[in-house]
């Protein structure tokens, strides 16, 4: 009686973690199947559900900041590339899709500092960083020295406004 109650529990554990796996690869795969058809508020459920199944599927956070990147939400996107990064590190297409954050913010050294981590990873899209080097130029400090005048000229003004107020008190 022991050996078949042993059997028995085995059998439904094993059945109940077979059961666990296929719904979080079935969530997944649905959710991967509405985004290609676009469906994003859907598709959006079905990662953030899979996520809790499967809280380090670096993948479901990659598709999410597609979908925030679609629904123009860019602070939700790069929380999702960063999640994404901090379960998968050489996920170039994260590093891609940062990279692009960055330079629409103009934040060179961030664009720089995933350059460099992208140049050592890239195995598949290699060809897609040429685009992103481009841009760099056009917000790299020494190539925009009238920004940089136009800053300091602007902090200059603030300074001098604070003066003007403070003297005629």
């Amino acid at each position: 009686m022991s050996k078949f109650l042993k059997l028995t529990g085995l059998i439904l554990l094993t059945v109940f973690f077979n059961t666990t796996s296929f719904s979080k690869e079935n969530f997944f795969n649905e959710a991967l199947e509405l985004f290609k058809k676009e469906k994003y508020e859907d598709a959006r459920f079905l990662f953030e559900r899979n996520i809790v199944f499967n809280p380090k599927d670096a993948n479901s956070y990659l598709y999410l900041a597609k979908i925030y990147n679609q629904e123009e939400n860019q602070r939700k996107e790069e929380y999702n590339l960063e999640t994404t990064l901090l379960i998968e590190p050489d996920n170039e297409e994260a590093l891609l899709m940062l990279m692009k954050i960055a330079i629409e913010k103009s934040n060179y050294e961030k664009v720089k500092d995933l350059s460099d981590k992208f140049v050592k990873i890239c195995k598949n899209l290699c060809d897609e960083n040429k685009d992103n080097q481009e841009s760099i130029k056009n917000i790299e400090p020494e190539n925009n020295e009238s920004w940089i005048k136009s800053k300091q000229n602007l902090n200059n003004r603030f300074w001098f406004s604070i003066y003007s107020i403070n003297c005629k008190k």
